[in-house]
């Protein structure tokens, strides 16, 4: 009995060794497919990065192209505007040529200043199509935003100081944005 109590005896740590191996074997296991988890997770995420990485990429291609498209759009529409205008300014030239060629052959002082005058409306016309006004000056109080002073010169009287005595060049606006300020001579 005593062989088998012995024998039992030293069963068991061997008994306890196979089981610690076997756990030891399980826990490398868990750990192995913990790894193989973990990497899976991190290669799926490196390709969820990478495809993040190219959409940016793309997408900020694409946005250059954009920027780039309707930056050439723009000129081209300025352009295009412009030559507009151009054309329509063209007959006020030539009729600012027949005007010179009639001013050099004829001597009737009163048809020459009605074809001027005549020109002049159109030029106005011109100017009002495109939405441009001239900037009032007679007797206006001086405004920095609209008049640009040259000159200051002696009020005739009291209630002249400050206002626009004299205007030597006319101002514009367009769409109530000052395109030329009218130079004038204030009263001091």
């Amino acid at each position: 009995m005593e062989d088998e109590k012995e024998l039992i005896d030293e069963q068991q740590p061997e008994n306890e060794r196979v089981e610690g191996q076997a756990e030891e074997e399980l826990n490398e296991q868990n750990v192995t497919d913990e790894q193989v988890e973990a990497e899976k997770k991190i290669a799926e995420l490196e390709n969820q990065v990478a495809d993040l990485k190219d959409k940016n990429l793309r997408m900020m291609a694409e946005f250059d192209n954009y920027r780039r498209r309707t930056s050439q759009e723009k000129l081209n529409l300025k352009d295009a505007t412009q030559d507009d205008m151009l054309k329509e300014f063209l007959p006020l030239v030539d009729d600012f040529e027949r005007a010179m060629n009639a001013i050099q052959a004829s001597d009737d002082i009163k048809a020459l200043r009605e074809g001027v005058e005549l020109i002049y409306n159109k030029v106005g016309a011109y100017l009002e199509k495109y939405g441009v006004k001239s900037i009032d000056t007679a007797d206006q109080v001086f405004d920095v935003d609209l008049h640009e002073a040259i000159a200051m010169i002696p009020a005739p009287s009291e209630e002249q100081k400050g206002k626009v005595l004299d205007c030597v060049k006319k101002g514009y606006t367009r769409n109530d944005k000052v395109l030329r300020h009218a130079q004038v001579a204030v009263g001091q």
